[in-house]
Parts: C-alpha cells; sequence; structure tokens
C-alpha cells in the first residue's frame, strides 16, 4: 500500500488570482491608469510568489545579528542582515513602493495604485514593508515640515528608484517611560556649539540599521530645564550611517521579538547623537501626526495583506485535505468559518481602501470628488477614520490568523510548514502605531474635536442616496437603520460623563469601522466591476447587526472596578 503524503497549500500569481483586487481597481480607476498599471501589477504578482518570497525567505531563516566591537575590542554597533534582506530592500527601491507615492503620476489615484503593489509584497517581504512605512512617514515629513536641504537631500534619497542611493528611515520613538504616551519621553536635544545633540535611552527601535531616523526629544535650555509633558517635544532628524557619528549612539542589544524575526529591532542609547530640529521647537507631537496618517495606514494595509494569505493558504489546503471521506471545505462548520472569514475580509479590504482614496484626496485635492466633501472635510474624516481602519484591521487579522490556523491541524502548530510563523508575526498589527485602546481614545477626541463624526454621516448618507441597483436596496435599509442607531448612542453617550464615552469607545470604533466598510462595499457592488461574490458577501455581513455598542454607564463602572 502506498504511503499517505498529504500536499500542501501552493500559491499562485497574487494579483491574477485576486479577483477582489483586480475588479475594484477596475471600478475605481480611470481606464487609463488601470491599464497602465494591470500589466505590472501582473508581473508583479507573480514576483511576489517567485523570487521575491524566496528573498524573504533567506531573510527568516538568517536573521539579524549585533556585531558590538571588532576583533581588537573598538566599538563598531555593526548590524549583519542576510542577502534576502539586501535584496528586498533594492526590490523596494526598483518597484516604487515608496516612491509611488510621491511622483503622484496617477494625481489623486496614486496612494491607491501604490497601496495595492504594497497590498501584493507585505506577505512575501519578511516585514521589510515596516522600513518602508517609517520610511514613508519620514518623506511625509519632510515634505511638509522639512527645510530645503532635508528636501534636495533626505528626501530625495527616500523616494528614489536605484538601490544604491535609496535610503530608508526608522522612527524611533517608544522609550521604558512610556509607549503610545509619548508624553514620557525623557531624551534630551542639547545644543552644543550650534548644534543639536541627543542624549538618552530609546526603548524599542526598529529597522535600525536604516540610514536615517526621526524621533523625539526634549529641548534643554541653558540653565538645563525643559517643559514637561507633550507640548515640550521637538521633531528631530539624525543620520545614522555618518562615520563620524557612529561614537555617539551605542546599540544596546537586539530584541528578542515573538514575531517580526527578519526585522532589525534594537535598544538604542544616545550619547550626543548630532541632530537637526524639524519644524517649529515645541510642535513635535503635532508634527508626527502627519506620519501616523502615513504609518497607521500602511499597518492597515499590510494586515489586510496578511489577512488575505493567511485566507489563501488556508482555502488551497481545505480544498486538499480530506478528512471523514470529503474535503473539508465540503463540511458545513469548515465553509462557514471560510465565510465568515470572508466578510470580515472584504470588509477590512474596503475600508482600507476607502481611507487610502482619502489620503489621496487629501494630498491632491479634486472639487469634483466622488466623496462630495470639501478639502477641509477629508482632512476631518481622515483624522476620524485612520485610528479606526488601523485598530479595526489588525483586530480582525489576529483574530482570524488563530482561526484559520486550526483549519491545517496539528500541520499548523510545526515551525517548518511557515503557519505558525504567521500566527506570530500577525500579532504585532494591534500593536505597532498604537494598541486598540490607545486608537479608541484617539477616535473620541477626533469625534469631539472638530465635527468630522457628522462629516462620516453625511458621507454615508450621500452614498446611499447614489445606489441605483434594486437588487441592494434592503441592504441600503438596514445601513441606513444601522447609521440612525449609531448617531443615538453616539449622542446618548456624549451626553454621559466622559467615564460612559471612554467605556464604550472601543465599541463605537468598531461600529464605526463596519458601517464605513459596509458603505465602500455597497458602492463598489453597485458598480459593473464587482467581482460575482462580493454582493452575497455584503448582504452576508450586513445580516449580522453592524453596530453593536454594549451597554456601559456608572453602575457598570463601579462592578468593573470591583473586579479588577
Amino acid at each position: 500500500m502506498e504511503e499517505f503524503i498529504q500536499t500542501g497549500p501552493v500559491l499562485k500569481n497574487q494579483f491574477t488570482e485576486d479577483e477582489l483586487l483586480k475588479s475594484y481597481l477596475k471600478f475605481r480607476l480611470p481606464e487609463k491608469i488601470f491599464n497602465d498599471v494591470f500589466l505590472n501589477l501582473s508581473r508583479f504578482g507573480e514576483r511576489v510568489v517567485t523570487d521575491i518570497l524566496k528573498s524573504a525567505e533567506e531573510a527568516e531563516k538568517h536573521p539579524p545579528l549585533h556585531v558590538p566591537y571588532n576583533p581588537w575590542g573598538k566599538r563598531i554597533d555593526e548590524i549583519q542582515t542576510a542577502r534576502g534582506w539586501q535584496e528586498l530592500h533594492a526590490v523596494s527601491a526598483e518597484e516604487e513602493l515608496v516612491s509611488l507615492g510621491y511622483t503622484r503620476r496617477y494625481q489623486h489615484y496614486s496612494r491607491t495604485v501604490q497601496f495595492a503593489k504594497l497590498y501584493l509584497f507585505h506577505p512575501s517581504s519578511a516585514f521589510y514593508s515596516c522600513p518602508l512605512a517609517m520610511t514613508d512617514g519620514a518623506a511625509k515629513l519632510i515634505e511638509i515640515y522639512g527645510d530645503e536641504e532635508l528636501k534636495q537631500n533626505s528626501f530625495m534619497h527616500l523616494v528614489s528608484t536605484h538601490p544604491e542611493t535609496f535610503w530608508v528611515s526608522a522612527q524611533w520613538m517608544t522609550e521604558r517611560s512610556g509607549g503610545s504616551d509619548v508624553s514620557g519621553t525623557e531624551t534630551i536635544a542639547r545644543q552644543e556649539n550650534g548644534v543639536w545633540r541627543l542624549y538618552g535611552t530609546k526603548w524599542f527601535c526598529s529597522a535600525v540599521n536604516a540610514q536615517m531616523c526621526m524621533l523625539l526629544a526634549r529641548v534643554e535650555d541653558e540653565k538645563g530645564e525643559t517643559i514637561k509633558g507633550s507640548r515640550g517635544l521637538s521633531l528631530f532628524y539624525v543620520e545614522l550611517q555618518n562615520p563620524e557619528e557612529k561614537e555617539n549612539y551605542e546599540i544596546l542589544r537586539l530584541k528578542d521579538k515573538l514575531g517580526t524575526n527578519a526585522l532589525p529591532s534594537a535598544e538604542v542609547k544616545l550619547k550626543g547623537l548630532k541632530a537637526k530640529m524639524v519644524g517649529h521647537q515645541g510642535e513635535g507631537v503635532k508634527n508626527i501626526a502627519s506620519m501616523f496618517n502615513v504609518t497607521r495606514l500602511y499597518n492597515s494595509v499590510t494586515s489586510v495583506a496578511a489577512f488575505r494569505r493567511f485566507l489563501v493558504l488556508a482555502e488551497d489546503y481545505a480544498s486538499k485535505r480530506i478528512a471523514f471521506k470529503k474535503t473539508i471545505n465540503e463540511h458545513p462548520l469548515t465553509a462557514l468559518i471560510f465565510a465568515r472569514a470572508k466578510a470580515d475580509f472584504h470588509a477590512s479590504f474596503h475600508l482600507t481602501f476607502l481611507v487610502s482614496e482619502l489620503a489621496g484626496f487629501e494630498e491632491r485635492f479634486e472639487e469634483q470628488n466622488h466623496f462630495s466633501l470639501t478639502h477641509e472635510e477629508i482632512k476631518k474624516l481622515l483624522r476620524l477614520l485612520t485610528p479606526v481602519v488601523k485598530l479595526y484591521t489588525a483586530k480582525k487579522v489576529i483574530n482570524w490568523s488563530s482561526e484559520l490556523l486550526e483549519v491545517f491541524g496539528g500541520a499548523g502548530y510545526i515551525e517548518d510548514t511557515g503557519i505558525p510563523r504567521l500566527l506570530r508575526d500577525n500579532q504585532v498589527f494591534p500593536l505597532w502605531e498604537g494598541t486598540t485602546n490607545v486608537l479608541s481614545l484617539d477616535l473620541l477626541r477626533a469625534m469631539t474635536k472638530d465635527g468630522s463624526f457628522a462629516i462620516l454621516i453625511k458621507m454615508i448618507e450621500k452614498k446611499c442616496a447614489g445606489i441605483h441597483s434594486t437588487d441592494l436596496k434592503a441592504e441600503v435599509r438596514i445601513l441606513l437603520s444601522a447609521l440612525n442607531q449609531l448617531k443615538a448612542i453616539v449622542k446618548e453617550a456624549s451626553e454621559e460623563s466622559e467615564v460612559i464615552m471612554e467605556g464604550k469607545a472601543r465599541d463605537l470604533a468598531f461600529s464605526i469601522g463596519n458601517l464605513a466598510s459596509a458603505v465602500h462595499m455597497l458602492e463598489y457592488c453597485d458598480s459593473p466591476h464587482a467581482d460575482k461574490k462580493s454582493k452575497m458577501i455584503l448582504k452576508y455581513f450586513l445580516e449580522k447587526n453592524p453596530v453593536h455598542v454594549e451597554s456601559f454607564d456608572l453602575d457598570a463602572w463601579e462592578k468593573v472596578k470591583k473586579m479588577i
């Protein structure tokens, strides 16, 4: 009797096999732009499962190594990375993964095209997408706040399409005293002979071998005094590969992490590192908001990309694995898992690309836009939805990663299948760029600050009014009913105490994410380009109440406090 050998999952061209991405781009992009990018994405979709994936696998097998001293005892703090990691750097430049957002040859669609490409790249990148996020964020900061020297030099490196001149940027914000709460920053900026010098310890620094970095520090006056809190922080730029500065910072250790192990992350001590202030003194936190809009969107795109990769592998495996005389995807419980996963995946995809479109219009505004919003309204809506899209997609991918791993049974627990690494890696998404709670509070600030929630309502109602298909009228009614429900909840919560509003913040964030996703799915399904399954998925998604905010009052708060 022939011994049974299970066939593992197989990846095909990640663009041509992705009906949602292809049809979505055809729906959203003008025909000329779609035709221009189609062949490029088709070619790239093949690369991410061939040579790029091989580079990533090589980088994963040979994680970075910190060499603190040379053989003669001189401190060198060299970070050795795998050949595959260096190849991913070259790919990122040649494939314009950052520069696409800044050449803007596709006008306000440039971010949509760029993020479509990032979406294909990330699952085969060994998390090289992380340095790219920080690079794009730094480019945005310099574009807005940089002086002419930074714009003519560093910025051009960040958007270069040549591997030899392409720079990546790091983002050193986290300190022991506070993660997301940057008000606890202790790093000091001191002027010495007319030059800013930085002193302190940055606790978590990804892409520690980058060519440059952006960080926050407190300016110390001549008396050695600093301003406490967020208003005392300023933004600084430093070059890390300058031989004259190598002795002015020390890599204490590489971080031993749960996942993302090909990515060099370290703890760094600053010992008088030369820096350049970016923007105005004391406005560092305000300035980095522009960077967070970019890096949080990267987090969202890569979360959705990771979600799809896990889903594709699980679906392929389920179509091959036989249990109880039929493939496991024919069993009702497994089929139900895939249906639920696909509904959340489609919602995450649409929410992410909705926000990417807003980002594109914010950068290249046109009076006539399909949001029917002014430039100022788009900025406010982006401020509202950026924390939502980041927390929403991050939570969806990690929750479904755990569920989809079960599809593989015991094989999903075996390291050399590659499945456990996907689970570990995806756990980082809810942590980077602000945890779920931090982002929920960020949402509340946006809702109460500038009327952005009213703008969201206006957009949803306007888009619902523009739906033409009679097949979707029931879905329009469900969505508008859910919107009215959310409006009532927000109104009631806003009349309560701050504690009550905060207690409902997470549920509000996910409910807003559901409604924003649904309206974008609805608009897409109303077009002739929607793929066949999308209408069914939209209907399935809306069958579950998209608004779910648990009751929370002062009595409930007192009970919670006693429980902990």
